[in-house]
């Protein structure tokens, strides 16, 4: 993980707007001992560490001379390109006790696919508690195996002995349903009143 250099924005013109047209991402940097900081950062160099801890993970910043460790609390992204438009960071201490969102990485979506069935998800991260160094980019949750009616709740996410979720463990976060069946559904939503009635006598003279 390297180390981001933040420079703190002109109070009087801040506008993010500006910024980014040189190549920065505006943000603002709060934790328990310090004011609000805001400051600006090479959107090249933040997207690269985005990429490699993810947008909850924990990034090194140079603050006031000094190397501090922060959490990743809020990306903003720019709707249609899904370029970063503004950053929030919490600041903390090496090994402190954080509570953050973390993304369900499901794998083998693309198997179930192959096999005509699709996968539902009702949840995209979970949030855990865990020791600053114990963050885990996502965690993980095999529906490889899954068949049509399987479903999967977060007590199905295994997640090492430091980390704790916090939420319902009973929670649905995915369920398989068969494709040809999700689409028969969908046709018959679709229908109007006449179709369908027109629809019934022909599947009984037949």
């Amino acid at each position: 993980m390297g180390e981001l250099r933040i420079k703190e924005r002109n109070k009087v013109n801040h506008g993010g707007r500006k910024a980014r047209a040189k190549g920065l991402v505006p943000g603002v940097l709060y934790g328990k001992n310090i004011n609000n900081f805001m400051f600006e950062i090479s959107s090249l160099e933040l997207d690269r560490e985005v990429c490699n801890v993810g947008e909850h993970g924990i990034l090194n910043v140079e603050f006031n001379g000094d190397s501090k460790q922060v959490l990743i609390k809020e990306v903003q992204r720019e709707p249609v390109n899904h370029e970063i438009i503004h950053i929030d960071l919490e600041m903390i201490a090496k090994g402190e006790k954080i509570e953050t969102e973390v993304p369900i990485q499901y794998i083998g979506e693309k198997l179930l696919t192959k096999k005509g069935a699709v996968l539902q998800k009702e949840k995209d991260s979970v949030k855990v508690s865990c020791d600053s160094t114990s963050l885990p980019k996502s965690v993980k949750l095999d529906v490889s195996r899954g068949i049509n009616g399987s479903v999967y709740r977060l007590d199905d996410i295994e997640v090492a002995s430091e980390i704790s979720i916090l939420e319902d463990l009973n929670s649905v976060v995915a369920s398989i349903s068969n494709e040809k069946k999700l689409v028969a559904e969908l046709v018959e939503q679709e229908l109007s009143p006449v179709q369908k009635i027109t629809k019934d006598k022909y599947t009984k003279n037949n």
